[in-house]
């Protein structure tokens, strides 16, 4: 029975991805809550989390990226989201304690997030060397992640 749920929450799961990436952000939430309510999972919980963003709930999200750490305190994506929706209400000094575990967490997959997420934050903070080691650890992480190969040419043009 829980391999049944497990296996139809993975379902539901991929479903509410599908649908936001089809911009259905309604209709993802709910198979994100069904998801959740069948077999909770740290991923179901960022990507509402996401989706709720995307809805300019960023309360929502990152309420869900909390579950999502309860969840699994392990998976990187929940501590690197809730820094970067700290950075767009311009709480930088916030964001850092989230990018910093993200950067430190056993699983993730994109650790060039993290790390770009944080550059941002030091160029903000007018801390342009720790900035530019972000971008380049991002870029070392991902060679073609243009985000920080932009934002590390655009911090060269500052401070010529």
């Amino acid at each position: 029975m829980v391999g049944d749920r497990a296996q139809l929450a993975k379902e539901m799961f991929e479903n509410a991805y599908r649908l936001q990436m089809e911009g259905e952000l309604d209709l993802a939430v709910e198979f994100y809550q069904r998801s959740i309510e069948l077999h909770p999972t740290a991923e179901a919980y960022t990507f509402l989390g996401w989706t709720y963003h995307f809805q300019g709930k960023a309360d929502q999200a990152i309420e869900e990226c909390k579950k999502a750490i309860a969840v699994d305190p392990t998976l990187g994506n929940p501590y690197n989201d809730i820094g970067a929706y700290l950075i767009e209400r311009g709480q930088y000094d916030e964001a850092i304690p989230w990018l910093e575990k993200a950067i430190h967490a056993p699983r993730y997959e994109a650790y060039q997030y993290p790390w770009y997420n944080l550059g941002r934050v030091c160029v903000k903070k007018e801390l342009y060397t720790k900035a530019r080691q972000c971008f380049e650890k991002a870029l070392e992480i991902e060679p073609r992640y243009k985000l920080a190969s932009d934002a590390l040419e655009k911090l060269r043009m500052l401070l010529q």
